[in-house]
């Protein structure tokens, strides 16, 4: 009986390993093949080796072929140092890291524009590093009610770009990804203030919407940041604080849902203020 079940278990083995061979077997043919249909060894005898690699990079980059396209850049990068294009090829490299958009791809891809700039910093396509670098930030951006890390990187890196290279070909764009990214961040805010004012926790509300207001001239949404802010102020008693907010609705905004509401506060808040000021 015992020699039976040594069999059994001998047998069980023998299939396990067989089984684990023939996937392993499998895996090294996927590698083979993926390794055959990546980028190739410079052709003995190529005039200008790195411009080989160069051109090919480029061709593989823009079929978004990105693990191609960084194989020949790397190449160009690690076995030319001297080449015209080696600068280039480096951009390529991070051009291929943001092109497979995952979270892992992008911080790779923020590592290569920042050691280009470090290596490179004067050079004529130092402008497009940091604008990748910044949208490498910018795309990885969460909603508002979620956590705003990248979108401050975002900020931080498209505000350097925008002041560092205001005659670059990107620098439309850029300030456009800045407005963005500055909203994004600002809706973060303005939530959390809008909250606390349904939840008649008017200091917190003050707290959030007031930096927002007056350290953001440009928000998107500050007609309703402005509405809420002064709601709340008036909520605590303060007329006198609250006017002006509503003030800068009805002068800033020819429309908004809440310039009705705005300017009937502003009657009421001067016909009250008024009355306190005259003499009894």
């Amino acid at each position: 009986m015992a020699v039976i079940v040594r069999g059994a278990v001998v047998r069980r083995r023998l299939f396990m390993f067989v089984g684990r061979s023939a996937t392993l077997a499998v895996v090294a043919l996927w590698i083979a093949a993926c390794a055959t249909g990546g980028a190739k060894k410079v052709p003995t005898g190529t005039p200008e080796p790195d411009r080989f690699l160069w051109e090919r990079g480029t061709e593989a980059l823009n079929k978004k072929r990105w693990i191609v396209a960084r194989e020949y850049f790397r190449q160009l990068v690690d076995s030319y140092p001297q080449s015209p294009y080696r600068a280039d090829a480096k951009l390529g490299v991070g051009d291929s890291y943001i092109g497979e958009g995952s979270a892992e791809a992008f911080v790779l891809a923020i590592n290569e524009y920042r050691e280009f700039l470090s290596f490179y910093p004067t050079h004529a396509r130092s402008y497009y590093a940091q604008f990748k670098l910044a949208m490498a930030h910018f795309y990885q951006m969460r909603a508002p009610a979620r956590d705003q890390t990248e979108t401050r990187e975002a900020i931080r890196e498209l505000t350097v770009f925008v002041e560092r290279y205001p005659n670059s070909p990107l620098i439309e764009e850029g300030k456009q990804h800045l407005r963005e990214a500055k909203d994004r961040l600002g809706d973060s805010e303005f939530a959390v203030g809008q909250q606390y004012y349904r939840m008649k926790y008017y200091p917190g509300a003050i707290g959030r919407l007031k930096p927002l207001v007056e350290s953001d001239a440009e928000y998107s949404n500050r007609d309703a940041a402005l509405f809420y802010l002064g709601e709340s102020l008036l909520a605590m008693q303060q007329s006198g604080a609250a006017l002006p907010f509503f003030e800068r609705i009805v002068k800033e905004f020819d429309q908004s849902e809440y310039l009705e509401r705005a300017r009937k506060r502003v009657e009421e808040l001067q016909a009250t203020l008024k009355a306190k000021g005259s003499p009894s």
